[in-house]
């Protein structure tokens, strides 16, 4: 009994399956993931589908759960308009740590994912380096509203909170296309296919900004920390890389990852211009003996336009993470060649040798 007992919940997100790929490596924690699909690869975790937005099945589904020490927060439902992400998204966070903390006398902790969009960076140009002391945009802001909930249901209640504000979570996920890497790799791919060079799609601005990304592996590591250090308890942190870049600098070593000549700004609504491609994909994929993910399951071609078309710095202050205990960094450019060859390696897209 006295194993402690992790529920990563959206455990097949870019974060949350790293998150249980992680835990799996690094502690003998029991591990029980919450998604609304099943896994697509080995797991000693329990996956357990939930739909999080219908209360009476959430509790019914969470409350033989009497044993949970951790909670890792990590799911997120989108929605048409900023305004409307907040209801579906606190209903959630709510229908998951109401049930849990009134099944689990033995719960010391929930870990909360957040993001950079608490303090505006994706309306345009905001206050940077962002620190956590910040306030957030002009509401509504989901992120704001799950902290507050949070903040004010753990008052006076033996387990601790913290929340964790990365940007742009890059990392080895499919079937979830909000992924970075893979808007930039099937871009390439398709690009490279087609005779093209590798050009950039965004705004000029964007190409020779200062951005800044994360990898995973290193959130999974900082949410791990977050949830068992004292020094985190009911803080919330700034965590990134380590490093910003400009994709100006980056995009020549992509290009030739890919085998391909750099090109310059072209810029382009990827949601538009990529929407034709899926039987050009289908091609690729029995040309070069690919798994046949569905091409709408590789790449999210709007988030690529949302992180190619800000033309204003993103950055944020990582020095309260450090001065806490967290120290750990990722060099942005390694992490992104790594991560292409993963998805080569596993026939998510072609390998150019």
């Amino acid at each position: 009994m006295s194993k402690e007992h992790a529920v990563v919940v959206g455990g097949l997100g870019v974060i949350g399956r790293k998150l249980v790929d992680y835990l799996g490596r690094e502690t003998d924690w029991r591990i029980t993931a919450l998604s609304r699909r099943a896994p697509d690869f080995a797991s000693r975790a329990e996956f357990i589908a939930v739909d999080l937005l219908d209360r009476a099945r959430a509790e019914a589904t969470l409350a033989p759960l009497g044993d949970v020490t951790h909670v890792f927060y990590c799911a997120f439902q989108g929605r048409p308009s900023w305004a409307e992400h907040n209801q579906p998204n606190l209903a959630m966070l709510m229908n998951t740590v109401e049930p849990i903390a009134k099944a689990s006398p033995r719960l010391q902790h929930v870990n909360l994912v957040q993001g950079t969009k608490y303090y505006g960076c994706h309306l345009g140009p905001f206050k940077t380096p962002a620190k956590e002391s910040d306030p957030p945009h002009m509401l509504p802001n989901f992120y704001y509203d799950q902290e507050m909930w949070l903040r004010r249901f753990q008052h006076g209640k033996p387990w601790s909170w913290s929340a964790l504000r990365p940007h742009a979570v890059c990392g080895f996920a499919l079937g979830n296309p909000m992924n970075l890497t893979l808007v930039i790799a099937v871009y390439a791919a398709i690009s490279r296919e087609l005779g093209l060079p590798l050009r950039f799609p965004g705004k000029p601005g964007a190409f020779t900004a200062l951005y800044q990304v994360i990898d995973a592996e290193l959130l999974a590591k900082a949410m791990l920390w977050a949830a068992t250090a004292k020094e985190a308890r009911n803080e919330a942190f700034n965590v990134m890389n380590g490093d910003y870049f400009r994709w100006c600098h980056l995009w020549p070593k992509f290009a030739k990852f890919f085998g391909m000549t750099p090109g310059g700004v072209q810029t382009i609504p990827l949601a538009e211009f990529m929407a034709d491609k899926g039987p050009l994909w289908a091609a690729m994929q029995a040309k070069y003996a690919l798994k046949p993910y569905r091409y709408e399951d590789l790449a999210a071609w709007p988030f690529g336009d949302y992180v190619f078309g800000c033309d204003w710095d993103i950055m944020s202050d990582t020095q309260k993470i450090r001065r806490h205990g967290f120290a750990d960094c990722v060099d942005s450019e390694a992490m992104f060649l790594r991560l292409f060859g993963e998805f080569a390696a596993a026939g998510a897209i072609p390998r150019f040798d």
